[in-house]
């Protein structure tokens, strides 16, 4: 007959593969869901070596910090603020490359539902910021970002909206009011293991040009300490466009730093 140390033993070594995949699990939904209350620090790149029309690249690496800010006397819902850097490269017209900073964007998101489907809207602002012409717009825009996120034992799934016009920036450029769409699939394997397909979706409101892109990819996230550290890559193929220039083939990239 086993001792009661030897009992106690068994029973941990049983429970434990439940344990380590509750907590990768956990550690999935926490890495994926922009909703999730924790300081983040993440850098994402997308390349994109196939464009319509023409043989030319680009690439943009974007430096993206979040930071959650508690409910308070001022405003009852927590907020979620994120501001991200594009570091652009982008073809000249006259031949070769330029590469640079690109239009820095901010948004602060208000969550206004925790329980079930998560929802969370808020306003967005980007800077005429890029070093050079074309790395950016060379307008100033604002609008509106709205996030829904549900999650199961198995999936986790949502979409963030996004819509922002011009206001004031060059005289010499054209405004711009662009729309985007980007519904995010996330299937949640054992280890801490996942299937993801997140591809942005650009409507341009001003001429009607259009992508869609659809991406199938995988990766992990796993508990470092007090931090989950995620890491993936997804390629994503356009299956439907309108206009010049639109992408054909981009591949995503990236990795997080997320406090737990």
């Amino acid at each position: 007959m086993p001792s009661r140390l030897t009992t106690a033993l068994l029973a941990c070594f049983a429970i434990l593969p439940v344990t380590l995949h509750a907590y990768a699990e956990d550690a999935v939904d926490k890495a994926n869901n922009p909703l999730h209350l924790a300081s983040s620090f993440a850098v994402q790149d997308y390349y994109t070596p196939e464009i319509d029309g023409t043989n030319q690249h680009t690439n943009d690496v974007l430096l993206r910090a979040t930071i959650p800010i508690d409910s308070n006397d001022l405003i009852a819902v927590p907020q979620i603020m994120r501001v991200t850097v594009p570091m652009a490269t982008r073809p000249q017209s006259s031949g070769g490359y330029d590469s640079g900073i690109g239009d820095i964007n901010l948004f602060d998101i208000f969550l206004l539902k925790q329980d079930g489907v998560k929802l969370g809207v808020g306003p967005l602002l980007t800077a005429n910021s890029a070093a050079k012409e074309e790395l950016g717009t060379g307008q100033w825009q604002a609008g509106l970002s709205a996030v829904a996120v549900n999650t199961s034992p198995r999936w986790l799934t949502g979409a963030l909206v996004q819509w922002q016009k011009s206001f004031t920036g060059d005289s010499d450029r054209a405004h711009v009011e662009t729309a985007t769409l980007q519904p995010f699939l996330i299937y949640k394997m054992s280890r801490g293991w996942f299937l993801r397909s997140t591809a942005i979706w650009s409507y341009n409101v001003k001429n009607d040009d259009y992508v869609i892109p659809l991406g199938l990819g995988g990766g992990r996230a796993i508990l470092v300490g007090d931090y989950i550290v995620n890491s993936f890559i997804e390629p994503q193929w356009t299956v439907a466009h309108r206009g010049d220039y639109q992408p054909e083939f981009t591949l995503y990239a990236g990795f997080s730093i997320m406090l737990k």
